[in-house]
């Protein structure tokens, strides 16, 4: 288990709100103090293992897991790796309580840190993905991919939560509803290869939650 010193992307989390363009300077004053406060209460945590790979006739194999990704995504995104990382991240119990904290208080104040929270979170997985290059020096990494893109299902989280300990690690565990609890938890799968590996699958027709994504109603996307 990792705690990670890293900052949160504000510009991320602007996105995360629906802002275009450049913010105005009232918002990005308070977005700034509140990423401050954030940032001084707490700091993601994150666990991963690395298995080997092999194949079977539903999809890749992490071997002596027990877990089998299925689909194309998790064939493709792996395709010439011979190893891969599963990892999972987050904010912990303590973002929850900031925000309920924020909500009883200033509702548009505690969307702010919401989207805050969305960003650091993934800035959390930016360093575990760092972590992990920079063990595996002289190896490539493929872009990280989740349970619930394209077609791997989002079942996926509780056999990868199960299989990081997460409940005892890091207090994350997964409801029946399939949501993460705490809610700012992210699982991922990070090929590893002894080539180069380029971008693979990218783009809001992959993704099972295109009709329900916030950046999509903006007009926007997630990847840039």
């Amino acid at each position: 288990m990792q705690d990670c010193a890293i900052r949160i992307d504000t510009d991320e989390a602007l996105r995360y709100l629906g802002v275009r363009g450049e913010a105005e300077p009232r918002l990005s004053e308070k977005m700034n103090e509140l990423a401050d406060k954030l940032l001084k209460s707490l700091q993601p945590k994150f666990v991963y293992r690395i298995f080997d790979l092999s194949t079977c006739d539903v999809g890749i194999v992490l071997v002596n897991s027990g877990l089998c990704l299925p689909g194309k995504l998790a064939a493709r995104m792996l395709e010439g790796c011979q190893s891969a990382a599963v990892l999972l991240c987050t904010l912990g119990s303590g973002f929850e309580s900031m925000l309920r904290a924020l909500q009883a208080r200033d509702m548009s104040e505690a969307v702010m840190l919401d989207a805050l929270g969305s960003a650091y979170v993934e800035s959390g997985c930016n360093a575990a993905e760092n972590e992990i290059r920079t063990r595996l020096s002289g190896m490539y990494l493929t872009d990280r991919f989740s349970p619930g893109y394209g077609d791997l299902p989002l079942e996926l989280q509780k056999d990868i939560c199960g299989l990081l300990d997460s409940g005892r690690r890091l207090g994350v565990t997964v409801t029946e509803s399939l949501l993460m609890n705490p809610s700012k938890s992210v699982t991922a799968v990070i090929g590893i290869s002894d080539r180069p590996q380029p971008a693979r699958i990218r783009g809001c027709k992959y993704c099972s939650r295109k009709m329900n994504c916030e950046f999509r109603k903006g007009g926007q996307s997630c990847v840039s």
